[in-house]
């Protein structure tokens, strides 16, 4: 994948875990007239923390005059407000090209981030990549609108935890087992726990299973020696 628009570097510069505030915009010495960034590695999807950008790609009524050859003063004062404008007109870029829902899910993740969900939940969110935080929002907001929680929590576990599954107790007691199919750790702990906290119906308590399955009889997978859990 080409970056050539700041869109593009801001996006891929996120989903590689580089917060967009610790890349500097500065105005290309050399540039090509038909490329919005100067790199010196063009399939690099890895953006570097300076960045050279041809202003007058697509903004050239704007900058038209800011970097006049002959104006020599104010050198420093006008990167640093060059670096303030680029990053503004990013972020125009991607709020143009969002849908209403994806304002929906920046708003929910913001929400997460500001604590309104609790400091736990702030700290567990933060756990897991970027499409996960995307897929826990999209299914949160999908709760409100349906109320279909059994349905999102299945849906949002097997999303993340490929090999996990969730049993209804047919004991007649309000309770769900989970299987998640990984060794546990704080990581896997605080995520499944997050999950279950947001989509769990309140009236049910849970039990959960890391690496090993408890036994179900007539299912042999699930009556290993020494790989059975105890219920």
């Amino acid at each position: 994948m080409d970056l050539n628009y700041i869109w593009d570097l801001v996006i891929s510069a996120e989903q590689n875990g580089q917060a967009r505030k610790h890349i500097s915009f500065v105005p290309a010495v050399r540039y090509s007239p038909y490329m919005e960034l100067s790199q010196v590695d063009l399939n690099s999807i890895h953006p570097d923390r300076i960045v050279e950008v041809n202003p007058y790609y697509r903004f050239y009524d704007f900058f038209r005059d800011y970097f006049d050859v002959n104006n020599l003063e104010d050198l420093e004062l006008r990167h640093t407000l060059f670096d303030i404008v680029i990053h503004f007109l990013a972020e125009l870029d991607l709020y143009q090209g969002m849908n209403k829902q994806e304002y929906y899910i920046k708003f929910v993740l913001k929400d997460f981030e500001d604590g309104v969900y609790g400091r736990k939940a702030r700290d567990a969110i933060r756990l897991f990549n970027r499409h996960e935080r995307e897929r826990i929002a999209v299914n949160l907001l999908r709760l409100y609108e349906t109320g279909s929680s059994m349905y999102l929590l299945r849906e949002t576990m097997r999303n993340i935890f490929r090999g996990s599954t969730i049993y209804l107790n047919d004991n007649g007691k309000d309770e769900m087992l989970f299987y998640v199919g990984q060794a546990e750790t704080t990581v896997t702990r605080a995520k499944v726990e997050l999950i279950i906290a947001l989509f769990l119906p309140v009236h049910f308590t849970a039990e959960i299973y890391w690496r090993h399955h408890f036994g179900m009889i007539g299912v042999d997978e699930t009556m290993r020696i020494d790989g059975i859990a105890l219920y």
